[in-house]
């Protein structure tokens, strides 16, 4: 069963983040400030969590195509190989749109939450401002009558 073997696309990874070649660091190479960005742990854990989750889904995805095809004992090698495929190709890629849906659903409120944070930072800039405006008036206005 050849399956999707692979997670999906990493969407919005930032391009300085690059996959190990597998070869021995040039002198110079792999410490921070020499020419090669610091590698995020954080990113490299949520990708490592991602691959492993995808894989368990494909995992899922075979088992449960093998039981569907199960109910139909009366299939041939070739036929049931085919439905089992059918089967997992068409769950992993329901999977891959449930993900897409939700990564375009969480992108969608980053984005609001963060218009949103601008907004009440101006506010809050706003009332400082004319806070620190009037407190310096009202120093100001009592020293410019009695002068």
């Amino acid at each position: 069963m050849g399956g999707r073997q692979r997670p999906p696309k990493a969407r919005g990874a930032r391009p300085e983040a690059k996959r190990r070649t597998g070869r021995p660091a040039a002198p110079g190479e792999g410490r921070p400030g020499a020419g090669r960005p610091a590698v995020d742990p954080g990113l490299e854990i949520a990708r490592l969590e991602g691959y492993l989750a995808w894989e368990a889904e494909v995992a899922a995805a075979r088992r449960d195509a093998r039981a569907f095809a199960d109910r139909f004992p009366w299939l041939g090698p070739d036929d049931r190989e085919a439905l089992e495929q059918a089967y997992t190709d068409d769950r992993l890629r329901y999977a891959e749109e449930v993900v897409d849906r939700a990564v375009g659903r969480c992108r969608a409120l980053a984005a609001r939450y963060r218009a949103e944070c601008r907004r009440i930072c101006a506010r809050w800039a706003a009332v400082c401002l004319s806070v620190a405006f009037a407190a310096a008036l009202l120093a100001v206005v009592p020293v410019a009558l009695h002068g």
